[in-house]
């Protein structure tokens, strides 16, 4: 009788292929946000030279934010198109030799624009990122991977901002934006090198000629899909309301820090790494529900924490709210690009400019209930958002097994490619 054997041969953890793949795109993450975030702490000397407000001279970080939550969805369909390395490659090029030439521009609105253009290059890494580790990775690792991926965001962020701040403060707002290009050059070098030799370009050739619109649709009409997208807009509203204002509050009553201690807060940035990293083990023995449940439940208590009026409390509140955060985000990142199936790149995509809406829209509102009624108000606001986050994300548990990735196996059987039906179809041998 002749039998048909399937095997999946991606890369499985441990093994040379997979570290190598997972270093490259932990040094795509590094560079990304170390050039999005290294203007935030060269705002006050930047305001000063280009004798301009607070408010206009913040446009540089907003402009390169927004840009790249727009463009995100444009970079999703190149990368089906020509291939998520080649994206992610040539999205991180352009991004930098742009961060070469900001550190010259001697207007705020040129470097406004500027600071889009990059914004807008950069959109093709958490574009293509997620879906690429989910492509070309064994369905049994690949979240595992993407929460290692996730914490490069904290590393890239807290390492950029400190950098530049460092540099700032050596030789004005200029070096600050040229030491984080700096990083993001070194981190492509690192990308490029590790990334092995005839690694697949995970570019989607969707069996019986799918078409783009069958994608987006899976992306969009899956069951669950949206209450993950959910995940990303509420949950990074209460994360930046959090992280915008706690300067303000430490550098006033009762605390009275310098601005320098109160910045040194962001070290607590190391705490989302590790809970980026913890959740793909946790999701693989606990499952993806209970991992961002609770995650969201312990955001939600951690904000609770932060209100008491001391500094050591605050300071353990923050680590945990951190840690929490990058774990319920690295959870419902892996999830919703898995959970989409073919249309896991435009997924990625929709989750990327869910994200980013809640930083710049929700972060933004949090502010408001700050000056309007204080710190408490804010911390509120930011409770409520993980209460909405937890009860949009309920439908879930019921969806944890029913994942619809059942790509046609190379036998045309139907079969999936894998636990959860992640990636590829299967060797046929």
């Amino acid at each position: 009788m002749n039998t048909r054997i399937l095997i999946d041969d991606r890369p499985r953890a441990g093994t040379s292929a997979y570290r190598r793949i997972v270093v490259a795109m932990v040094a795509v993450a590094v560079a990304t946000f170390a050039q999005l975030w290294s203007v935030q702490p060269v705002l006050p000397e930047m305001a000063v030279d280009l004798e301009e407000s607070a408010a206009r001279v913040s446009l540089t970080v907003s402009a390169a934010t927004g840009a790249l939550a727009g463009f995100a969805l444009v970079w999703s369909g190149l990368g089906d198109r020509f291939g998520r390395v080649r994206v992610i490659a040539v999205s991180l090029a352009v991004a930098t030799l742009v961060g070469c030439v900001a550190p010259w521009a001697g207007d705020l609105w040129v470097l406004v624009v500027l600071r889009a253009v990059q914004g807008a290059a950069l959109g093709g890494v958490p574009a293509a990122a997620v879906a690429y580790l989910t492509d070309v990775l064994h369905p049994a690792d690949a979240a595992r991977a993407v929460g290692i991926y996730i914490a490069g965001n904290p590393l890239g962020g807290m390492g950029g901002r400190l950098v530049a701040g460092w540099a700032a403060s050596a030789g004005g707002w200029q070096w600050g934006v040229a030491a984080g290009t700096a990083v993001g050059v070194v981190a492509w070098i690192v990308f490029v090198c590790a990334l092995p030799r005839g690694t697949p370009s995970a570019r989607t050739r969707p069996p019986g000629g799918a078409r783009p619109r069958g994608r987006w649709r899976a992306a969009l009409a899956v069951p669950g899909m949206v209450a993950l997208y959910a995940q990303a807009l509420l949950l990074m509203g209460a994360f930046m309301t959090v992280y915008n204002l706690l300067g303000f509050r430490l550098t006033g009553e009762p605390f009275g820090l310098s601005q320098a201690v109160a910045s040194s807060l962001f070290v607590a940035y190391t705490a989302g790494m590790a809970g980026s990293a913890w959740s793909g083990r946790a999701g693989d023995r606990w499952g993806p529900y209970r991992v961002l449940a609770v995650s969201v439940v312990a955001m939600g208590g951690a904000v609770a924490v932060l209100a008491v009026p001391s500094l050591p409390v605050m300071a353990a509140g923050l680590v945990v709210f951190t840690f929490v955060f990058f774990c319920a985000h690295a959870t419902a990142s892996a999830w919703a690009a898995r959970r989409a199936g073919l249309g896991r790149a435009q997924a990625s995509s929709l989750y990327t400019l869910a994200y980013y809406m809640g930083a710049s829209l929700l972060g933004w509102a949090g502010g408001i209930f700050y000056d309007r009624w204080g710190w408490g108000a804010a911390l509120v606001f930011a409770g409520v958002l993980c209460a909405t986050a937890l009860v949009a994300g309920v439908g879930l548990r019921s969806k944890v097994e029913a994942l619809p990735d059942a790509e046609p196996s190379l036998t045309g059987s139907g079969g999936t490619a894998g636990k959860g039906g992640i990636g590829r179809s299967p060797k046929v041998v």
